[in-house]
């Protein structure tokens, strides 16, 4: 007793109408491989986010994996360095080589690698905060302010 009847497919796998179908898949496939990774980080949509008090601010490009600008000098990324956008989520860097961003970061003392940067918003950006712009000296002079 045979329940189950076995009906061969009316199209074979190698009929030129699959074929074509295949080739166009591949077809599509490779282009979207080819396209550059161009990663957009969209701006933050109003939620505060609290860094942490030794965060300072500066201007970061991400130059490679392992290798970033920070305040026009060359800094190595911790290997566990974090890129959290204004929305707070994880950014890969290498979706980001070439671009520049305003950010909080803090720096692993033992080290002296870049251990985690926030993108900012222009909110964020325009409250101030000790960073790229003050002068850090271990002495005072008679014109600094007191």
């Amino acid at each position: 007793m045979n329940r189950c009847r076995f009906d061969p497919p009316s199209t074979s796998v190698r009929s030129p109408r699959n074929g074509r179908a295949l080739a166009g898949a591949l077809g599509t496939a490779l282009l979207l491989a080819m396209a550059p990774a161009t990663a957009q980080v969209p701006a933050g949509v109003g939620m505060v986010r609290n860094f942490p008090e030794a965060a300072l601010r500066g201007h970061l490009t991400i130059n490679g994996t392992s290798d970033a600008t920070l305040n026009g000098r060359a800094i190595r990324m911790a290997p566990g360095m974090r890129l959290l956008s204004p929305q707070n989520t994880l950014v890969m860097a290498h979706t980001v080589v070439g671009q520049s961003f305003q950010v909080n970061y803090t720096i692993e003392p033992s080290t002296g690698m870049l251990l985690s940067a926030w993108i900012l918003t222009k909110a964020e950006a325009s409250q101030p905060r000790k960073g790229s712009d003050t002068v850090e000296r271990n002495f005072r002079a008679d014109s600094d302010p007191k």
